[in-house]
């Protein structure tokens, strides 16, 4: 690949290295993501049609569950595909326009995820709390306004982005040490300073943050419901499926933030350990989600085997 001494602030393409000190192992490392990758699609695409075709599964957990997985198709899809071309085809070369598309769209469906689970927090904490106010609570109009606000929050969060990138201009280095592209993977290469990108990457992660606190907060006081139950078998139940719930957030907000705050202090550590760490929250949670919020809910479960059986 050529490199142009000019300054520009267009540059055709961006080339995509991988996993910095890896690449011998790429075709390694391609195997444990793409089967991870293949069970999220066969997973959530499952959910969406077993949620479709039962008219019993009308509940609103089962209305945030159908967007959690429309989310995780959209966001492994977005950045698996293009990971698997570099690691099978040597496919490094991305387009400008192409890569700065590609960075809205997993930062917005990663965002547009944070806000589903806090929802899905939300939607636990009344139906343990107040249960015998859960339908008047989560009503129609609520479930429609807030699946409105979890896409336009997330997108009017993200749009700055695609114009701190197309306001920079960009020297020699095209290459991003990524398997694909984010917001400060790309800033990084811009020959200006880029302090306003940085400071509007850690505005963004402070709203991770906040979902986070107020997700934590959410369980708090459902484990305090939880612990005033009578039924040792209730207790366990829920118990156990609180716990399930924290693993997926615990494996979906850690990656994230590690991710985010690695590109402004994480300058010890190791580029692949940060690649492969960024790789995890885009592929993971969308293979987790179905197992941890679909196959272990019972009705899920008796529809699932439903549909595929007929019986």
């Amino acid at each position: 690949m050529t490199h142009q001494n000019t300054t520009m602030f267009h540059p055709p393409t961006f080339f995509l290295l991988g996993i910095p000190g890896l690449a011998t192992a790429h075709a390694w490392i391609s195997l444990p993501f793409c089967c991870i990758y293949f069970i999220a699609l066969i997973g959530n695409v499952t959910i969406l049609i077993v949620i479709w075709t039962e008219r019993t599964l009308r509940d609103p957990m089962f209305f945030f569950l159908v967007i959690l997985s429309a989310i995780d198709l959209a966001l492994s899809t977005t950045s698996v595909p293009r990971m698997l071309g570099i690691f099978w085809f040597n496919a490094h070369e991305i387009g400008f326009g192409a890569c700065v598309a590609q960075m809205f769209l997993i930062h917005t469906f990663t965002g547009m995820e944070s806000a589903v689970l806090l929802a899905m927090a939300f939607d636990r904490y009344v139906a343990i709390c107040v249960p015998l106010h859960y339908t008047t609570i989560l009503t129609v109009r609520v479930l429609s306004g807030i699946g409105v606000g979890v896409v336009l929050s997330t997108v009017v969060l993200t749009l700055p982005m695609i114009y701190l990138i197309y306001r920079l201009p960009f020297c020699n280095a095209h290459i991003i040490a990524h398997t694909y592209c984010e917001h400060m993977g790309i800033a990084k290469l811009a020959c200006a300073s880029i302090q306003i990108n940085a400071i509007y990457g850690l505005f963004v992660a402070s709203f991770l943050v906040l979902v986070l606190v107020l997700v934590g907060i959410s369980y708090g006081y459902i484990l305090c419901a939880v612990f005033r139950l009578k039924s040792q078998e209730a207790r366990h139940k829920t118990l156990s499926t609180c716990t399930s719930h924290a693993a997926v957030m615990f494996v979906f907000y850690t990656p994230s933030l590690f991710s985010f705050l690695t590109h402004r202090f994480g300058r010890k550590i190791s580029p692949y350990i940060h690649i492969l760490v960024a790789n995890i929250y885009v592929v993971l949670p969308p293979a987790l989600n179905p197992i941890i919020y679909g196959v272990r809910t019972k009705q899920i479960r008796e529809c699932v085997i439903r549909v595929f059986t007929g019986k």
